[in-house]
């Protein structure tokens, strides 16, 4: 069955993707807590694909999403341009090694540019050496740490 690959809007079709997105999200990262234990409502999901700074991408075969992305836009105060940083990408593992992650990674990449964008980040852990592999093919490695810095007490 073939891919289709979706820039997600503010429509039906958009908010049914983002709730299946978030289940792919959930068995993706094994962050069951996360993506399904406080789903937000219809009308919060609409507010934010209404927004500019969201981009969601998602790759469906049939009915299902088989892949996704989830992006966020930074106004820049040095210089006249934004920034993109890719917060979520994940793939069905029944359907790796088909290039949708590197399909949804060149859709985000279109809309940069569509919308002047200076630069696209993203992380990987130092262990996903798929990922590692696909982000190196098509940037730069840079070397930082990373901090989360809660505000509200996670549960365990």
């Amino acid at each position: 069955m073939s891919i289709t690959f979706h820039l997600l809007q503010n429509n039906d079709f958009g908010l049914d993707q983002i709730r299946k997105l978030n289940e792919l999200y959930a068995e993706a990262f094994e962050e069951e807590e996360m993506y399904r234990g406080n789903k937000p409502s219809d009308l919060y999901l609409k507010k934010l694909l209404s927004k500019e700074g969201i981009i969601v991408c998602t790759a469906t075969s049939g009915e299902q999403v088989v892949g996704g992305l989830t992006a966020y836009t930074m106004d820049k105060l040095e210089e006249e341009t934004l920034e993109m940083y890719v917060y979520d990408l994940a793939v069905d593992a029944r359907f790796r090694r088909r290039k949708i992650a590197t399909r949804l990674l060149e859709l985000l990449l279109e809309e940069a540019k569509r919308l002047d964008a200076s630069a696209v980040f993203i992380q990987a852990e130092q262990d996903d050496a798929p990922a590692v592999a696909l982000y190196e093919s098509m940037g730069e490695r840079e070397t930082a740490y990373h901090y989360d810095i809660y505000l509200k007490k996670k549960e365990k």
